[in-house]
C-alpha cells in the first residue's frame, strides 16, 4: 500500500442489538447516522469484531463478503438486511503480513463474510456500502494485553487509509437487560462506564489491562470479556500517551453502554 498523508483513528464502537439498525430514535443510531463526519473516508475499513473468534489472528480475505445474520428471534427484516461493500483482499494480505512481522501465527480466510458486529454499525455509518472492508478475529480466550499488542502491529494501517474500527460493546450483560427498555441505568452499569471513560481519558493502560480486577463491577458488566477485547485493539493501535476521545454515550436496556471512542 502507499503511504497516505492524512492518519486515521482507531476507533471503538459499541454496535449494540442488531436491532440498532431499525431503531432510528435511539441516541446510539443518530451518533452512528453521522459518526462518518467525525474522520476522514477511508479508503478501506479494518473491522475487529467480537463476534469472530478464533485460536490465532484470522484476516477475512474475500472479494465481495457476504451479509452473516449471526443471531436468531429477529424480525424478518433485519434478515433481509444485505450490506454489500466489496472486500479487500489486497490489504487482507498485508494484515497478515503485519501480524506475521510482529509474530502472530496468522492466517487469511478466503470464505469469511462480515457479522453483524462489522455490517449493522457500518450500515448506519456508511449505509451506500462503497467503501471495501475486511474483517479480522478476535481471541477470547487471551487477555486484554493480546489484544492491545494486536493493535499495535497494526498502527501502521491508519497512516495508509485504512480505518481500524474495533466494534463490541463497553458493557455486556445480556441476562442482566431491561427488555422493557424502561428503567434507567443500572448504577453498576454507569459506574463502570464512568471508570473506563476516566482511564481512556488518562490513558491509564496499566489499569485498563488489570480491568478486571480494577474496575468497579467489572465481572457483572463482562461475564465473559470478548465484547471488550476490540477496544484493547484499537487502543493498542493509538499513539502512546494519546488520551482517548469519548465521542458517544448512551444507554439502551438499562445496563447496555453504548459508548463509542476515538483513538488518535
Amino acid at each position: 500500500m502507499s503511504s497516505s498523508a492524512t492518519r486515521l483513528p482507531a476507533v471503538f464502537i459499541s454496535h449494540g442489538s442488531p436491532m440498532l439498525t431499525l431503531e432510528p430514535d435511539r441516541p446510539a443510531h443518530r451518533f452512528l447516522r453521522g459518526a462518518a463526519s467525525l474522520w476522514q473516508t477511508p479508503k478501506a475499513i479494518l473491522a475487529v469484531s467480537a463476534h469472530w473468534e478464533t485460536a490465532q489472528p484470522v484476516v477475512g480475505a474475500v472479494a465481495e463478503p457476504e451479509t452473516i445474520h449471526d443471531f436468531y428471534g429477529f424480525p424478518p427484516a433485519l434478515y433481509r438486511m444485505q450490506y454489500t461493500a466489496p472486500g479487500a483482499p489486497d490489504i487482507a494480505a498485508c494484515v497478515r503480513d503485519l501480524l506475521e512481522a510482529a509474530g502472530y501465527a496468522a492466517a487469511l480466510d478466503p470464505q469469511r463474510g462480515l457479522d453483524h458486529g462489522a455490517w449493522s454499525p457500518l450500515t448506519l455509518i456508511y449505509p451506500e456500502a462503497e467503501i471495501p472492508v475486511l474483517q479480522l478475529s478476535i481471541q477470547s480466550q487471551r487477555d486484554p494485553a493480546h489484544h492491545l499488542a494486536l493493535g499495535r502491529a497494526l498502527a501502521p494501517l491508519r497512516d495508509e487509509g485504512v480505518l481500524i474500527m474495533a466494534t463490541g460493546s463497553l458493557t455486556h450483560n445480556l441476562r442482566l437487560l431491561d427488555r422493557s427498555d424502561s428503567q434507567p441505568p443500572a448504577d453498576w452499569a454507569a459506574a463502570f462506564a464512568e471508570w473506563m471513560a476516566q482511564k481512556l481519558a488518562q490513558r491509564d493502560d496499566a489499569a485498563l489491562l488489570e480491568y478486571r480486577r480494577q474496575a468497579p463491577f467489572a465481572v457483572q458488566n463482562h461475564p465473559t470479556d470478548e465484547h471488550l477485547l476490540p477496544l484493547y485493539v484499537a487502543l493498542g493501535a493509538a499513539t502512546p500517551g494519546q488520551p482517548a476521545e469519548r465521542i458517544h454515550a448512551s444507554f439502551a436496556h438499562g445496563s447496555l453502554a453504548m459508548d463509542s471512542y476515538s483513538f488518535n
